[in-house]
């Protein structure tokens, strides 16, 4: 029997009403007026003793002109999540923050609890100033300024705010593929007249004449090189690419304008993230794409074959669909390399990946690096006790030399448990059986049992015990935090 996706708490609306109560200066029996409810009704939804109904949501945002994103309870579990990696810092080990308290502010006080955010961040970056300052004086070197968010931390933002779903991009790629009558099997030529169309002469570089560069284009000669080292598959995704930049700059500068991308290195990362994304819909166009994933449960390697794509860019396209009435499974995605650090991350099933550090060493993404090529598969649950069913391989990339460095990452793709029996890759086990405990990081787990733990929980003090040996130093803390 299939399992029901988990269900998680209800988003408690309450302080959001009460603060556009009073942002408009009414009463609770003035705005109980205007939205055809009693006084008292108001006033226990705003106390979170009475749901916001979907009805009663509309009724707000037609008589109060608010935007429905304000009330989604996506940015308040986020921001509160931001909250308590930031109160994880070893900066506050001497206060006691309850996790309740963190979320009620990011609920309640959403502009506050950015304000403190941001002066987290910003104490952040004058400790990295200070250490920076320290080194150029001890040995005359240094590192230049950081911003309080790094440009890939706000581009990042930015494509999980969006849910990584751009509709303007996917009429974009079905207008060019329908005009240009592409296909598959014919993408990469029927690109090159779409570049013949611009003037753009496209020609293929050997490796020695711009070592480490992929794709150039020079805009003065009005020429596009690509490497000799990229297979035609990956040539065609540069074509679209770069097509976008050319084709779409308009639309690409109205979507990155937004108050998350602050400067212009930020505002660059996120066009290069929406020409990627572009590429993408181009190569595996929607509605056949989903029409194939859902006929194959969602087998990658197969869908990479018949797409002519990688393992990486389907993964990447099964968490952009999104669009309403023809939605795919909503996974999570992430890649990491040899080290552990995360250098791609994306969030539609609603677990949580850490800011500042890399992720919880049992996530079977980590393991994948002993079976290099080999598909390994996890039912794993959270502290908060939603369980997801997990896959992950590695990847090395199909472009180099024997020379050249082949760099080896991971990549992990997982959803909720309840979509497991969609997935191909859940058949023959038994979704039952006992998950894996899991966390975020160390410092924002609640688990004291675990023994790969490397750091104490948050707020969770330690009185070492001499005496004592234990199979991990940070397992097993009692309840007055003792430990060996």
């Amino acid at each position: 029997m299939q399992e029901t996706p988990s269900a998680r708490p209800v988003p408690k609306l309450g302080p959001k009403v009460r603060a556009l109560r009073r942002q408009e200066g009414l009463s609770q029996v003035q705005m109980a007026e205007r939205l055809a409810i009693s006084p008292s009704y108001l006033n226990l939804i705003e106390a979170n003793k009475r749901p916001l109904t979907a009805n009663l949501l509309i009724q707000l945002a037609h008589v109060f002109k608010v935007d429905l994103k304000a009330f989604a309870p996506q940015e308040d579990v986020r921001l509160a999540d931001d909250l308590m990696e930031a109160f994880g810092d070893p900066l506050f080990d001497d206060l006691d923050v309850p996790a309740a308290e963190v979320r009620e502010l990011a609920q309640s006080c959403p502009a506050l609890a950015r304000a403190v955010f941001f002066l987290y961040q910003s104490n952040r970056e004058g400790r990295r100033q200070k250490e920076a300052l320290s080194d150029k004086l001890s040995d005359g070197q240094g590192y230049p300024s950081l911003p309080t968010l790094l440009p890939s931390e706000a581009a990042g933002d930015f494509i999980q705010r969006a849910m990584n779903y751009f509709p303007s991009l996917e009429d974009a790629a079905e207008e060019l593929r329908a005009r240009a009558s592409l296909d598959t099997d014919t993408l990469y030529a029927g690109l090159l007249e779409e570049f013949r169309g611009f003037g753009v002469k496209v020609k293929i570089h050997r490796a020695a004449e711009a070592p480490g560069i992929l794709r150039r284009y020079d805009p003065e000669a009005r020429t596009l090189s690509l490497s000799e080292l990229l297979p035609l598959r990956s040539r065609a995704f540069q074509l679209a690419h770069q097509w976008s930049l050319l084709a779409l700059r308009a639309d690409l500068d109205r979507l990155v304008q937004d108050p998350l991308l602050a400067d212009g290195t930020a505002r660059s990362m996120a066009r290069v993230a929406l020409a990627n994304y572009f590429a993408g819909a181009v190569m595996m166009p929607y509605a056949p794409f989903l029409k194939a994933v859902r006929a194959s449960r969602y087998d990658i390697e197969l869908l990479s074959w018949r797409f002519q794509v990688s393992f990486e860019q389907v993964c990447h396209r099964l968490t952009t669909l999104r669009r309403p009435g023809g939605e795919g499974v909503p996974f999570h995605f992430l890649r990491i390399d040899i080290a552990g650090n995360i250098s791609k991350s994306f969030s539609g099933s609603g677990i949580r990946f850490a800011r500042y550090s890399g992720c919880c060493p049992r996530w079977n993404i980590h393991a994948s690096f002993l079976t290099p090529g080999l598909i390994r598969t996890q039912i794993s649950q959270m502290p908060d006790g939603v369980k997801y069913f997990c896959i992950a391989r590695t990847l090395q990339k199909d472009h180099g030399s024997y020379r050249g460095q082949h760099a080896i990452q991971a990549l992990g793709l997982g959803c909720e448990i309840g979509y497991a029996r969609d997935l191909i890759y859940s058949d023959g086990l038994l979704l039952d059986q006992a998950p894996v405990p899991i966390g975020v990081a160390c410092r924002l787990c609640e688990r004291t049992d675990c023994e790969q733990r490397a750091f104490p929980p948050l707020h969770q003090g330690i009185q070492v015990q001499e005496e004592v040996r234990r199979s991990s130093f940070f397992a097993h803390l009692g309840g007055d935090g003792t430990t060996n």
